[in-house]
């Protein structure tokens, strides 16, 4: 978010080889820019779509179309239609400057796996979804008013003039951008706006585009080929370092979390470093339903996976990653994360017996809270009431310091964590688990734990 954040301040965005790519369409095409519609901060910003459609209206964009995600996991359900609101507002003034500037299309974020991808694909590139609207606002307003609705899981709907033909579907000879500058949730439509060679879904149409990402994605993959903001250079993580040194390692988790054990670890980096010390295992995430209708989600499945690659003896490292607390959590119903809590606990047991059994270590962390504080609150910590009065519902990540823990047969007697540190965090973790494994960390690393 920082370096999207310095460009877009200097402007130097729009000196880029990505923007200037881009702007070859805007003469006789349409820029398109999909992403998420939040001030969340975790995938996009607001702010940042509001100046990159100023500055692209400033350089000659003459017909602009948003595609939005709308949010309600890193910011409060229902805050949709109050950022729809400012957003319509903004294209107002930019049609008040002889801009044609409009929302297109919207739906949930859920991208999660293909079928999500595919619905957003026809909505986004071929204008067609189950619902049509004459507005994004009065889109919104209606899905929302359904029973059990959520700013997540909205369906996909299109905007349509007055003959019901949708306003921005992608053409040959327009632009895209992706706006989001995190890369989950953006890899998948990547790859379908990208590849010529692509099998995962029919795409009907494949516009012949100019496309680039707010960043690029996936190092490794070169995904996308173009991009407006020179993605930060990650090396010498913790895992290729102990991969270089022998260490054998596996890493599992489920579809909708997957590159956070692969690729986040590997700093951006899909792909081993050494696939005869390396194994990923990735568990199908359930599909076509919302996460509280299978709160367990893939809990359990990952544990016996883990469990097995301990007692194996082929692994010197094994890494999982259980969601359940954070995804059920942001569905914002508390009796599905109470299941959902219940399995992650009977997962990490499950693992924990295990590296009792092998004389292992372990060492347990969150990177953020969500599940253990559910309800909106007031400065004083009291709980917020609806007009109804009944309890405000929080879905997004809390705020509160996560807990770190480490044990085992195999941990040396005295071992304690240190009292030095002055705001421990994730980062510290690295050098923690390098030192665990008999290595010295880097000097440059965050010094470890304990």
């Amino acid at each position: 978010a920082k370096l999207v954040d310095q460009v877009l301040a200097s402007r130097k965005i729009y000196e880029g080889d990505g923007f200037n790519y881009i702007k070859e369409s805007f003469e006789n095409g349409t820029l398109h820019l999909i992403g998420l519609l939040s001030d969340g901060g975790v995938h996009s910003r607001l702010d940042q779509l509001q100046l990159l459609l100023k500055g692209a209206s400033e350089r000659g964009a003459k017909r602009i179309r948003v595609h939005i995600l709308t949010d309600g996991r890193d910011v409060l359900d229902g805050s949709s239609v109050g950022f729809v609101e400012t957003l319509e507002n903004d294209l107002l003034q930019l049609r008040g400057k002889g801009i044609d500037a409009q929302i297109a299309s919207g739906g949930g974020r859920m991208y999660n796996d293909w079928d999500v991808v595919k619905r957003g694909w026809d909505a986004q590139v071929l204008g067609e979804a189950p619902y049509k609207f004459k507005s994004a606002l009065e889109a919104v307003k209606t899905l929302r008013a359904e029973p059990n609705a959520n700013d997540q899981y909205l369906p996909p709907f299109v905007i349509v003039d007055d003959s019901g033909k949708s306003v921005g579907p992608v053409l040959d000879g327009d632009a895209v951008v992706t706006i989001n500058f995190r890369a989950d949730r953006m890899v998948m439509l990547a790859k379908a706006l990208e590849y010529a060679d692509f099998d995962k879904f029919d795409r009907v149409r494949v516009p012949k585009i100019r496309y680039a990402g707010m960043l690029q994605y996936d190092g490794e993959l070169k995904l996308p080929s173009v991009y407006l903001v020179s993605p930060p250079e990650i090396d010498r993580t913790s895992g290729e370092y102990l991969v270089k040194n022998g260490i054998r390692t596996f890493a599992c988790r489920q579809t909708v979390k997957f590159g956070h054990v692969t690729f986040f670890w590997n700093g951006n980096r899909s792909g081993y470093f050494d696939e005869t010390k390396e194994e990923y295992v990735e568990v199908p995430s359930d599909s076509g339903i919302t996460f509280n209708v299978a709160p367990k989600m893939k809990a359990l499945e990952i544990a016996e996976k883990a469990r097995y690659a301990l007692l194996s003896g082929k692994f010197d490292q094994v890494r999982v990653n259980l969601p359940n607390g954070d995804m059920v959590g942001h569905t914002g119903d508390i009796e599905a994360t109470v299941v959902a809590c219940k399995a992650a606990d009977e997962a990490v047991k499950i693992i924990l017996d295990a590296v009792e059994q092998v004389g292992g270590i372990y060492l347990v962390t969150a990177d953020h809270g969500n599940a253990e504080d559910m309800v909106k609150r007031d400065k004083s910590g009291k709980p917020l009431l609806d007009k109804n009065c009944g309890i405000q519902i929080l879905t997004s990540h809390t705020l509160q310091p996560v807990p770190v823990a480490i044990g085992g047969p195999g941990l040396h007697l005295g071992v304690k964590f240190r009292t030095d540190i002055q705001t421990p965090g994730l980062a510290n973790v690295a050098a923690t688990v390098m030192n665990l494994h008999g290595f010295e960390a880097p000097s440059d690393y965050e010094t470890n734990l304990i």
